[in-house]
C-alpha cells in the first residue's frame, strides 16, 4: 500500500477540498488517501460547524479511504504545531509516502527552500525578528521583515500567503521527523483561504460558514457536494460555546491563564481586563486583537483555556507516542487499512479496550479529546460523539 496523507479540517467540506482529493490520488500515484482531520475544534480556535464524524463521512464519500482524528492539543494550535501534530501521526504509518496540500503558489523546491531557511535562522534574522516583535508587530509580519532584511525577498513574498505558510510548516515537520515522504503542493482554484465572499462553485470555508450561520444555505448550494449541503441543515449554533469560552477565561487567574498555550507577553492581563467588561464574544475578540495579537491567536487561547490545554502539555505530547484514532473508513478498504494499522508505530484506538495501550501522556491527550466531544455534545444537545469508527459504503 502507498499512502498519500492530507492534513485537514473540512469545516465544512467543499468543492475545493474535493478538487484536492481527486488530484492528490491522480498525481501522487498512491492507492490510498488517508486524512488526518481536526476533531470538534479547529485551528482558528472555533468550534466546528459539523461534528467530526459527519465531516469524516464527507471526506470518505468524496474519495478518501480513511480519516483519523488530529488530537485537540494540535488542532487548536498555531500553524507550526498543527503541522507537527499531523505529520507526527502520518509518520507512524509505515506506508506514508506523499503529503498533499493546497497552496496559492510554489512548487516542491520553493517549500523545501523556505523550510530549510526557516530552520537555519541567522543571528541577523533573529535580531530583526525580535526587534519587530518588541515593536508590537505580529509574528508573521516580523518574520517577513526579517526575511527582507536578510535579502530573501522571494521567500518573504512566498510566505505572505496563508496556505504557503502552512505548506512550509508541513515541510519543516517532515524534515524534523526525518521522513522520506515527498510533498505534493496542489494550487488552489477559485476563492483564496480567507475570502469572505461567496464565489461561483469554489468558495472558501470561511465564506461558506458565514453564509450558513446567516441561514443563507441556498447561496452555498453550488459550493459543496450534495451530501454536505444536506447535513449543513443541522449545523451547530456556536452561541453557547462563545459564552463558555468567556467563562473559562473569567474563571481562571492571570497565573493560570499564563500557562495556557500561546498566552504570553502579558496577554493574560489584557484578556482578563476585557473579559470582565465585555459579554459579547465577538466584540471581546475584536477588543483584544491588535496588530501583534491576531484574532485567530486570541480565539485559540480561549479554546485552549476551555479545554485546559497548556503550553507544557503540548510539548509533552510532541515528545510522546500518541495514538491513531480512526473516525471513518471506506468499508470496502477496511481490512487492508486495519492490516496496515497493525504495523503502525502508534497505538490504534478503534474500540474501548484499546485505551489500555496508551501511556500517561497519551491518556491525558485522549481525555482532552473526550472533553472536546462532551462540550460539543452539550452545545449541540446530542450525545453521538463518543463512538468508534464509522464504515462508509
Amino acid at each position: 500500500m502507498k499512502i498519500c496523507g492530507i492534513i485537514c479540517e473540512y469545516n465544512p467540506f467543499h468543492n475545493g477540498h474535493a478538487f484536492l482529493l481527486r488530484n492528490a490520488r491522480e498525481i501522487s500515484g498512491c492507492d490510498t488517501i488517508v486524512c488526518v482531520m481536526s476533531g470538534n475544534f479547529t485551528q482558528r480556535g472555533d468550534i466546528a460547524i459539523l461534528d467530526k464524524y459527519t465531516r469524516a463521512k464527507h471526506a470518505i464519500l468524496a474519495g478518501a479511504d480513511a480519516v483519523f482524528e488530529l488530537p485537540a492539543v494540535f488542532s487548536i494550535s498555531p500553524a507550526e504545531l498543527f503541522a507537527k501534530g499531523g505529520i507526527k501521526l502520518l509518520c507512524s504509518l509505515p506506508d506514508f509516502s506523499v503529503l498533499a496540500f493546497g497552496c496559492e503558489t510554489g512548487e516542491k523546491k520553493d517549500f523545501l527552500q523556505a523550510a530549510e531557511f526557516s530552520l537555519s535562522e541567522s543571528n541577523k534574522f533573529k535580531s530583526v525578528l525580535h526587534a519587530c516583535l518588541k515593536a508590537g508587530k505580529s509574528y508573521l509580519r516580523a518574520r517577513t521583515e526579517a526575511f527582507f532584511a536578510e535579502g530573501n525577498n522571494t521567500i518573504a513574498e512566498f510566505l505572505r500567503l496563508p496556505n504557503n505558510i502552512l505548506g512550509t510548516e508541513y515541510m519543516k515537520a517532515l524534515l524534523y521527523y526525518k521522513s522520506n515522504a515527498e510533498i505534493l503542493p496542489i494550487h488552489r482554484t477559485g476563492a483564496m483561504h480567507n475570502d469572505k465572499e461567496l464565489q461561483s462553485g469554489l468558495s472558501s470555508s470561511s465564506a461558506i460558514r458565514s453564509a450558513s450561520y446567516e441561514n443563507n444555505l441556498r447561496a452555498i448550494r453550488k459550493n459543496v457536494p450534495a451530501f454536505v449541503y444536506k447535513d449543513l441543515s443541522r449545523r451547530i449554533d456556536p452561541s453557547l460555546y462563545k459564552k463558555l469560552a468567556i467563562y473559562s477565561a473569567l474563571s481562571k487567574s492571570e497565573t493560570e491563564l499564563r500557562k495556557i498555550a500561546d498566552c504570553t507577553e502579558g496577554l493574560e492581563n489584557r484578556i482578563k481586563a476585557f473579559a470582565k467588561s465585555t459579554s459579547d464574544y465577538d466584540e471581546l475578540i475584536s477588543k483584544i486583537t491588535t496588530k501583534r495579537y491576531t484574532s485567530s491567536r486570541i480565539r485559540r487561547i480561549f479554546a485552549a483555556s476551555l479545554l485546559g490545554i497548556t503550553q507544557e502539555f503540548i510539548s509533552k505530547c510532541l515528545k510522546s507516542t500518541l495514538y491513531l484514532k480512526p473516525l471513518a473508513i471506506k468499508k470496502e478498504r477496511s481490512n487492508e487499512i486495519f492490516a496496515v494499522l497493525s504495523t503502525a508505530s502508534s497505538p490504534v484506538l478503534a474500540r474501548k479496550s484499546d485505551f489500555a495501550k496508551l501511556d500517561k501522556t497519551a491518556r491525558e491527550s485522549c481525555s482532552v479529546d473526550t472533553l472536546a466531544d462532551d462540550v460539543y455534545s452539550l452545545i449541540s444537545e446530542t450525545h453521538a460523539y463518543n463512538k468508534g469508527p464509522i464504515f462508509i459504503e
